[in-house]
Parts: C-alpha cells; sequence; structure tokens
C-alpha cells in the first residue's frame, strides 16, 4: 500500500464526515478511488500458472489522474510518445507562474482561470515571436503542462513550456530563434499580465482583485536547455506525478503526516509536519476540474498540425545543413507476468468484473 493511499484510508472517512457536505464531487471521488485503488473495487485480472497452477489474482487500479498508484507507468508512455517528437534544434524551458494576489480567485474559478493561463500563453508567444528582433513568425509550437502545487502542497499554480528554438514562415521555411534565447521573458511577461488581465475582467472577476497585483512585475522563467531529450525527462517526472509522490512521506502516525520539502533559498530539504485533516485539504486543493486538460500541445506540435512531425525535421535539417540526426527511442518493453512462487510465465484465466460502488454523494 503505498503512503498516500494510506492517508487517505485512515482519515479519508473522517474528513468527508466533516467536510462531504460542501466538497466538490470530484474532491469526494479522488478520497474513495486513491483508498480503493489497486484493492479490487475496479476489478480483477486471474491468472495461472503454466507450471505450479497456482493461481494469482492482479487488481486493477483506479486510473484517478490524482492517484500516485497509477501515474507512473502513463508518465513512461507518455515520455516514450514525445521522445519521438523531437525535433532537432535546441529547446527552452519556460515558467510562467500567477502572481500571490491572484491565487485566491483562481483556486474559485478553476476552469475559467486555468483556460486563461492557456490561452494568454499563447497569444503573449505568439505576438513576442513575431517580433523580428527575435523570430519572425508566430507559427510556433510547444508542449504546455499546468502543475497547481509547491513542495509544501501550498496552492502554486503555474505553466511548464517545452519550446523548440524558432518557427515556421509562411512558407513553410524554419526560422531559427536564437540559441540561448526564445524571447525576452520581460516583455512576455508583460504582454501576458495584459491579456490575463482582460480575460479576467470579461469574465466579471476583476473587482474581486486587488489593483496592486496589476501594478507589480509578473516573473516568468526561461532556460536554454539544448536538445529537448534533457527537457523531456524533467519535465516527464512532474507531468504525471501528483500533488506529493509517495516517497516523500516519511511518517504517518498519531493523526499526524510528515514529509519532505525542498527549501528553495537553502537548498535543503526539510520534514514538514501536518495534521492529517489540514495533508488531505492540502492534497485535494490540487484536484482538476473534471475533464480538464492539463497538458496541451500548440501550433505545429499539436497531432492536428498541417505539417508532419517528419516535414519539420526536414526544414530544420536543410536550414543547418545537417542530417537529421535524430536518437532511436526504443519502444516501451512490457516485461511478461511470472509466477511469484516458480518463476514460470502465467496465462489468463479470466477478469472478475468489480462490485458496484456507490456513486460520490
Amino acid at each position: 500500500m503505498s503512503a498516500v493511499q494510506k492517508i487517505f484510508q485512515m482519515y479519508g472517512p473522517k474528513y468527508l464526515t466533516l467536510y462531504g457536505d460542501r466538497m466538490p464531487k470530484s474532491h469526494k471521488k479522488t478520497i474513495r478511488d486513491i483508498s480503493a485503488c489497486r484493492k479490487g473495487s475496479f476489478g480483477t485480472m486471474v491468472y495461472e500458472c503454466d507450471d505450479c497452477r497456482n493461481l494469482h489474482f492482479i487488481h486493477f487500479c483506479c486510473g484517478n489522474r490524482h492517484c500516485p498508484n497509477c501515474q507512473q507507468s502513463k508518465a513512461d508512455q507518455w515520455l516514450d510518445q514525445q521522445m519521438k517528437k523531437l525535433l532537432p534544434t535546441y529547446y527552452f524551458l519556460l515558467t510562467i507562474t500567477l502572481p500571490q494576489g491572484l491565487r485566491d480567485v483562481v483556486r474559485s474559478h478553476q476552469k475559467l482561470s486555468y483556460g486563461a493561463l492557456f490561452s494568454c500563453t499563447n497569444e503573449a508567444l505568439k505576438k513576442l515571436a513575431q517580433d523580428t528582433r527575435f523570430i519572425g513568425s508566430d507559427r510556433i509550437g510547444y508542449l504546455a503542462a499546468l502543475h497547481t502545487w509547491g513542495g509544501m502542497l501550498q496552492y502554486h499554480p503555474h505553466l511548464h513550456i517545452i519550446i523548440p528554438g524558432g518557427a515556421l514562415s509562411d512558407n513553410d521555411q524554419w526560422l531559427s530563434s536564437r540559441q540561448d534565447l526564445f524571447v525576452h521573458t520581460k516583455p512576455l511577461a508583460v504582454i501576458f499580465k495584459a491579456k490575463f488581465k482582460d480575460a479576467i475582467k470579461k469574465a466579471g472577476l476583476l473587482d474581486k482583485i486587488d489593483s496592486a497585483v496589476w501594478k507589480q512585475q509578473w516573473v516568468i522563467d526561461s532556460q536554454a536547455v539544448g536538445q529537448g531529450q534533457n527537457s523531456l525527462r524533467y519535465l516527464s517526472k512532474y507531468v504525471f506525478r501528483v500533488a506529493i509522490s509517495n516517497n516523500r512521506i516519511k511518517s504517518i502516525e498519531n493523526g499526524v503526516i510528515k514529509f519532505l520539502y525542498k527549501d528553495r533559498e537553502k537548498k535543503k530539504w526539510k520534514t514538514m509536519a501536518l495534521d492529517a485533516m489540514e495533508f488531505i485539504r492540502r492534497f485535494l486543493q490540487h484536484v482538476l476540474p473534471k475533464g480538464f486538460m492539463k497538458i496541451r500541445h500548440y501550433g505545429f506540435l499539436n497531432p492536428n498540425s498541417a505539417l508532419s512531425i517528419e516535414k519539420i525535421r526536414e526544414l530544420i535539417s536543410f536550414i543547418h545543413d545537417i542530417i537529421a540526426l535524430f536518437i532511436k527511442i526504443p519502444e516501451l518493453e512490457i516485461p511478461g507476468i511470472k509466477c511469484s512462487h516458480c518463476g514460470h510465465d502465467l496465462k489468463f484465466i479470466f477478469f472478475a468484473k468489480p462490485e458496484p460502488r456507490g456513486r460520490p454523494g
């Protein structure tokens, strides 16, 4: 049993009793899914050993995207897919963080605010990339992933962006950015802030935000990360990670959860202790609205792009006068299931349907 699952099993019922009447259904579902993950509630695959005839029962996971038990295999598959889309050029990793003064309103209007975070970022990037001082075209392509947490489980909504260094011209030629710079982050932050303010105003939420937040300087971080493999490997650790990983939880005792977090200023790992109810509250504030896509592909990296990845590789290779030396990423190999008693292969016998569960009230 994972640490997060143990916390939800031990303290989830009390949390539901205390706060269930005011909780979103998605939060209730998350508690119940994680508590029941790999316990037979979602069905069971039954296998028999070819040699010793022992039966083996493999319980299905819950599939909830906030469950730590379910995410690692998804991360591996995602990384494998994204590696196949890499281009033979340099990449940049951008991080756009919403200021503290916006977060109460954003938390109360998540679907609208997160959607605006994605769309305003796209508009700002395209506007600045079109400037001839940078690339001279707004036909960029990139991957964006939403995260909402900091190391202490606090609410910290931000967007990670992996973007190749260039864009397509109107006649489908590759235009390269500088190797050390995609666009300047200060004007990007100014444009993004103006567009996000407009989105908040159109939603009728402007009067709920302290006007001082619009006067302060917003910060966007940008790093040149070289070839894209490293940035993808970095991001894959986080894209499918939930608010806290199991290995950071150190103890669960007497209603207190102790876990590790990184002190960014001192660059040291420290231990935080939270009451179990507060731990669950912090965890649940990172449950995304139902159906909300936290990973999005834009421009020529969108699956619906008119130009294929292969064609864009050719264009980049031609401009740089190189052969498209592209690393062959091996297919993920799924190991066969072996008998824990004798080590021989198992064969599938049947699928045991899950018992009906009550719907979250």
